[in-house]
This record gives structure tokens, C-alpha cells and sequence, in this order.
């Protein structure tokens, strides 16, 4: 018999979509309610999807008595805050979106406050589930490209000035981060989940195409523990459109590149081309199809009561290495990354902001 698990939404932005039409599709998730400040968009997606809004998640959820688990998609700035409040008040599981949250302590708390509490988070990181990047997953395991030695992202997005305009939150320290943080957050967590722990950094940030505080462009140098090289080049300055979101790794015996807008497509694998078309998907936007496996692993993971497959671990390491960047940025100089590692500036306290996304108790 499938067990019914109630879901409700907090956050019905521009990424809530793409969740809720996951929800629908994995037998065993009830949509329970939806919640946003803004009424427009939490109505619009109540009518759609026939669930009750709410402006307040603290009325959601203290008149929706069984809700499972909440999913957190406001500003990135605002996950701490709200996750801490809900995990302690209200005692529920948790979806986190990308990229969960901006300071290694922050996702160091989180998961104790969770622990103690014998509930679940479930980081946001499902271009993972990808068919391209499960699929080379395993065959960098089986050593079919050999040694690992040199490996390459590119990110080339368009986010105009009209882009941050949006809203108050966006290209700020405090609440976003940039292009590194909001645009190439997943193409970080998978250096680590293909390749392994980064080692050391060195980087540098700019801001080419919009007037804001975050860096629109990162470059960096870095190396891995088991010695492969890499470089790196996310930036939102690409004009006109999005360009390229692609991983490049050469081995000893031979050489993968993984592209399209979400790394959803191989592009080369000279060991075996036939398998890039197979494991190759179209999409129609960079947020891929990597939801539904993501949330069918919740599933499992809440139904049988099993670990996530993402562990406190893997969002811990994955937010100190975002951290890494941002700090060799900030001393100008190398930096070899550990546990303690973490940026003076993204994930700053910034109150005025913190204040137009804070649900009232």
C-alpha cells in the first residue's frame, strides 16, 4: 500500500513550477497548500493546482494539521530564517532549493536542529538525477576515461539588469549571492559528486554586465585531492541569451563533455559515442527533468525511513567549497579549503531586506 505524504509550498516563484508539477507526477505526494506573500502568485497557483493559499505560512501551518514536509523556496538569504523557525515551532521535514543555504555554519546548524529532532532535510541539487550525469557518474567510477586529470565548467548565461531589477533580494550578498552562488551553485555540487573534494581554489570575481553588489562573472583555478586540475567560468554576462552550461573532463583514456542548458545532454564520450544520444535528454529550459527523480527519492527516503541519498555531508562540503571561492576572492591568495572555511560576505546580515520576506509569528 502506498503511503500518502502531504506537501506544501512556501515561495511561489519563478522555480515553484517545476516542483509542483514533480509533486503531481510521484505517486504517494498530496499537494496540501501554497504559500507566498505575494496573493497574485499564491492564488494563481491554488486555482491551478486545487489547494487552499496562504499568506502567512504560520497560519498554513497551523490550520493544515498534516502536512509531512515543507519545501522552502523564498529568497536563498531567507532559508536559514525560515527553515530554523519551522524545524523548531512546527516540526517538519524539509525540501531546501539551491543552494539550500549561503554559510557552511548555517547548513551546520540547520541539520543539528534537524537531527536532534529526528526530522529530514532534502537539499535541492537534482540535475544529479540527471540521465547524462548518472550515467557518466558511473562510468568515471568504472575507470573507463582512466586517470582523471583535467575538468572544466562553463556557465554563459544572460540575467540583464532588468533580471536583478525583479526584485529587492537579487544580486545582493545577503539574500543571493551571484553568479556562482544563484546561477552555477548546481555545476559546483557536481564537481564534487563526479570527481571528489576540491583541495585548493583560487579565484576571482567581477561584475561586467549589471550594476549590482554580487559578482556577475567567477574564474577560478582549482585542484582536487586526487590531483586533477580544473578551471572554472560561471557568469550571467552572456549576451543576448543563454549560451552555455557545460562540464569537460579529460582523462587518460579519454575524454567526456556533458552540455545543453542543464548538463542534460553528452556531447562526447570517446570511449562509447553511442551512449551520448541514449542518455541525452532535450529540455525547454535550464531547469531540466531532475525533479521527478529527486522527488521520487524523497519518497523513499520519508516512506521507508531511510537516509536521503544527499547527505548533511554532501551540503555541507558543497556550500563550503561555494564558500572557498568567494573567500580567495576576498584575501586575494589561495586558498586550501576546511571545514572552517567560509565568506565574510555572501550570507551577511542585511535586515532591511530580511524584513520584506518575514512571515509574521
Amino acid at each position: 500500500m502506498t503511503k500518502n505524504i502531504n506537501i506544501a509550498i512556501i515561495g511561489a516563484g519563478r522555480i515553484a513550477e517545476h516542483h509542483l508539477k514533480a509533486i503531481k507526477k510521484v505517486r504517494g505526494f498530496s499537494l496540501t497548500a501554497i504559500c507566498d506573500l505575494n496573493k497574485d502568485k499564491a492564488y494563481n497557483f491554488s486555482k491551478k493546482y486545487n489547494v487552499p493559499f496562504y499568506l502567512d505560512y504560520n497560519q498554513m501551518l497551523k490550520k493544515e494539521k498534516f502536512i509531512d514536509i515543507v519545501a522552502i523556496m523564498t529568497p536563498s538569504g531567507c532559508h536559514y530564517e525560515h527553515c530554523k523557525d519551522i524545524l523548531v515551532r512546527y516540526k517538519k521535514n524539509l525540501i531546501v532549493e539551491k543552494p539550500t543555504f549561503l554559510r557552511p555554519s548555517h547548513v551546520k546548524n540547520i541539520y543539528k536542529i534537524a537531527n536532534k529532532l529526528k526530522l529530514k532535510i532534502y537539499p535541492v541539487f537534482q540535475n544529479r538525477f540527471n540521465k547524462s550525469i548518472q550515467k557518466i557518474k558511473k562510468e568515471i567510477k568504472t575507470k573507463k576515461i582512466g586517470k582523471i586529470n583535467i575538468v572544466s565548467i562553463r556557465v554563459r548565461w544572460c540575467r540583464p539588469q532588468r533580471y536583478y531589477n525583479l526584485a529587492p533580494w537579487r544580486g545582493t550578498y545577503s539574500h543571493d549571492g551571484g553568479a556562482l552562488t544563484n546561477q552555477g551553485i548546481h555545476h559546483i555540487d557536481l564537481l564534487r559528486y563526479l570527481i571528489g573534494e576540491v583541495k585548493e581554489v583560487s579565484s576571482k570575481m567581477l561584475t561586467l554586465g549589471a550594476k549590482i553588489e554580487v559578482e556577475d562573472t567567477g574564474l577560478a583555478l582549482f585542484k582536487f585531492h586526487n590531483g586533477a586540475a580544473g578551471s572554472l567560468e560561471i557568469t550571467t554576462a552572456a549576451r543576448p541569451n543563454d549560451f552555455e552550461a557545460s562540464i569537460s573532463i579529460l582523462g587518460s583514456k579519454g575524454t567526456i563533455q556533458i552540455g545543453g542548458l542543464a548538463v542534460n545532454e553528452i556531447l562526447l564520450y570517446t570511449p562509447n559515442p553511442k551512449i551520448c544520444k541514449k542518455f541525452s535528454e532535450k529540455i525547454p529550459h535550464a531547469y531540466g527533468f531532475g525533479h521527478y527523480e529527486f522527488y521520487r527519492q524523497i519518497y523513499k527516503s520519508i516512506s521507508r525511513n531511510k537516509n536521503f541519498i544527499i547527505s548533511e555531508n554532501d551540503c555541507f562540503k558543497t556550500i563550503s567549497l561555494l564558500n572557498a571561492f568567494y573567500v580567495s576572492n576576498e584575501k586575494e591568495k589561495k586558498i586550501y579549503i576546511n571545514k572552517k572555511i567560509e565568506s565574510k560576505n555572501l550570507g551577511k546580515k542585511n535586515e532591511k531586506i530580511a524584513k520584506l520576506y518575514r512571515y509574521k509569528k
